[in-house]
């Protein structure tokens, strides 16, 4: 086997500037040949040449209303008082809608107008004037006018224009052909699973279901090879076969980057040139550019996100551009960061972000950043771009975003911050089946983050389970003390069981708090300000423990599920979370307590349509139902008023 070097980004590339060297370097004239398509067939097609009417439409002078066919100059000075008789088949002609109007006749008067003397002779009280309901020949499409230009995107309406233009077959240009080569000696075909469970080290190779979807939407056609091991022969093959066959553009999937089994640009360097090897821009640095055998090959990053991200900066324009078409720009909105956003200097970087609509600003809170979380772009609402030159977005601070999903879907979104629960996404369906236009969005900061930005005016709603260690109540005393100027009303959503998440059959014998101090346990705690944690301390003083004796208290997640996967994975022992958690994942559980988690709203958006339905939602008995199911939860309150604060 031949001994690659490992190639490293020696040059990385602004996205702006990778964008035109690999444009500029490449020649599309002419690059996308024409073919002929049945009309009727041709919406979402582009134009290959201009589209000229053969027959006008109509073609003759056609009768617009049912009634009575005249020269219209013979009914002149025709009242009331002046009535005229028309005697039919000589001055008068009975026509329905659509009929070709009878030769010497250029109007007519519709039927409602018309009195029947007897079975030859009708009566008119108003005249009519030149070419009053008639639609003349040429009126919509007139033979050899220009219906479609070159370059043009054809729409569903548009088949009717040509096909009444007397253009039954249309040249458009072929779809741009896209192969895209899946590699990686983990990847598993989806299709060649035999069970449930993914086999130990092994990967289902989705990335090739993605991009193909994203070149199908561009109006391109996409074709996927066999998935190639990490061999550079394999590769080379591979690559070397598909651009010289009679693939548009080649797509590498996966190998892009600088590890010992990442190939891409060293298959392209020897094959043709590489143009760019990484691209100031996160998620998607890893990106190479090249061309062999005059065909664009774009080497696209493996984990998820970042395929996604380059795609959209590189292989989506360059369709665009074959097809000779503008590429559609996403509506921009400003939006208020909810929280401070870090970025790195000298890396364009792409937030995904929650958004809604709290009073007059749409607040955005960030989502995960991992390359690999596809699911931060299936819940994202938009993206904001952080520049190169900037180190990050401040709190409160107004930037633009891209938006992702319709304007007035966020504004109908019910924004939640602050402690995590499984039973939001819950709601969130609910609401959704109730009344599709609203929809709720929730950010987890913990429980006093949530009142925080409910102080700071960047929610609607926070999620609070916060114990007072003195009295033993729930949230008030904080409300008070974080949002004394708010008028709030405190909701119970659910009673939970909180407890230790630990393995199946908790092989170290872990019965409470207690042990958290033996030297053999690891932990994985909660953020500080999660109510989570502040339970946590409360124990942990109550047992004169100090964080010092705990392994892992340092180890912070944001999320029940985040602390259950830690230690579902062995990166832990064990963590403090509620039992749906440990229930979804099969671990088993030590209960603890059975605490209050509810919703701190203001009073200002209590009538808001939006809440109201969240609260219908969360009283309904299918959300009972559901959240019941997924065990844990005590649902005897739920969308019970508590306090008026």
């Amino acid at each position: 086997m031949k001994k690659i070097k490992r190639d490293v980004y020696l040059q990385m590339k602004p996205v702006e500037e990778a964008q035109r060297a690999f444009s500029n370097r490449l020649n599309l004239d002419g690059y996308l040949k024409p073919e002929t398509i049945s009309a009727q067939e041709a919406a979402g097609r582009v134009t290959a040449g201009p589209v000229f009417a053969k027959f006008s439409t109509p073609g003759h002078h056609l009768a617009a209303m049912d009634g009575i066919a005249v020269r219209a100059e013979a009914t002149f000075e025709t009242t009331v008082d002046r009535p005229r008789e028309l005697h039919i088949g000589q001055d008068g002609f009975f026509i329905n809608t659509g009929q070709i109007m009878p030769e010497g006749t250029n109007a007519v008067i519709m039927i409602e107008h018309v009195m029947t003397v007897d079975e030859k002779t009708v009566r008119i009280e108003a005249g009519a004037y030149p070419w009053q309901n008639v639609r003349k020949v040429g009126e919509d499409i007139v033979a050899t006018e220009l219906l479609l230009p070159q370059n043009h995107l054809i729409t569903p309406y548009e088949i009717g224009a040509l096909l009444n233009g007397g253009i039954f077959d249309v040249a458009v240009k072929e779809k741009p052909r896209v192969l895209i080569i899946p590699t990686g000696s983990e990847l598993i075909n989806p299709q060649a699973l035999d069970s449930d469970s993914l086999p130990p080290g092994r990967v289902v190779e989705s990335n090739s279901a993605i991009l193909g979807a994203l070149v199908e939407a561009c109006g391109g056609e996409c074709r996927t090879h066999p998935i190639v091991a990490d061999v550079f022969e394999e590769i080379l093959e591979a690559v070397r076969s598909a651009a010289h066959g009679d693939a548009h553009i080649v797509m590498i999937s996966a190998g892009s980057s600088a590890g010992s089994e990442d190939y891409t640009a060293s298959v392209i360097r020897q094959l043709g040139e590489v143009l760019v090897h990484g691209v100031t821009m996160m998620p998607g640095k890893p990106t190479v550019l090249g061309i062999i055998n005059d065909r664009p090959v774009i080497g696209n990053p493996g984990y998820t996100v970042s395929a996604i991200m380059a795609f959209e900066q590189f292989t989506q324009p360059l369709i665009y551009q074959m097809l000779g078409l503008q590429q559609p720009e996403r509506p921009m909105v400003k939006v208020r960061a909810a929280r401070k956003m870090a970025s790195k200097l000298g890396l364009d970087e792409f937030i995904r972000v929650k958004l809604g609509r709290v009073k007059d600003t749409i607040v955005a809170s960030s989502l995960p950043r991992g390359a690999g979380s596809v699911t931060t772009l299936t819940q994202a609402d938009g993206i904001i771009r952080i520049p190169s030159h900037v180190e990050g977005v401040l709190d409160g601070e107004v930037v633009e975003a891209e938006l992702l999903r319709e304007l007035k879907e966020i504004e109908n979104t019910v924004v939640v911050v602050g402690s995590h629960d499984n039973t939001l996404d819950v709601l969130a369906n609910q609401m959704r089946v109730k009344d599709c236009r609203f929809g709720l969005a929730s950010s987890n900061v913990g429980s006093l983050g949530g009142l925080i930005a409910l102080r700071k005016g960047y929610c609607h709603a926070a999620g609070c389970h916060l114990l007072d260690t003195e009295t033993g109540v729930y949230n008030i005393s904080y409300i008070r003390r974080y949002l004394p100027d708010l008028r709030v009303k405190l909701v119970n959503l659910v009673y939970r069981e909180q407890g230790l998440m630990v393995s199946r059959g908790n092989p170290k014998g872990i019965a409470g708090i207690g042990d958290l101090a033996r030297d053999d346990i690891t932990f994985v705690n909660r953020q500080a300000g999660s109510g989570t944690r502040i339970l946590l301390d409360y124990r942990l003083a109550d047992l004169d423990i100090t964080p010092e004796n705990i392994q892992g208290y340092d180890q912070e997640e944001f999320t029940h599920m985040s602390v259950a996967v830690t230690v579902l994975s062995g990166g832990a022992d064990t963590g403090l979370g509620i039992y749906a958690a440990a229930k979804a994942l099969g671990l088993d559980f030590v209960s603890m307590v059975t605490e209050e988690y509810d919703l701190v709203i203001p009073e200002a958006f209590f009538e808001d349509e939006k809440i109201q339905l969240m609260l219908e939602a969360m009283r309904s008995g299918a959300f009972r139902d559901l959240v019941d199911k997924m065990g844990g939860y005590d649902t005897s309150k739920t969308g019970t008023v508590l306090a008026s604060l």
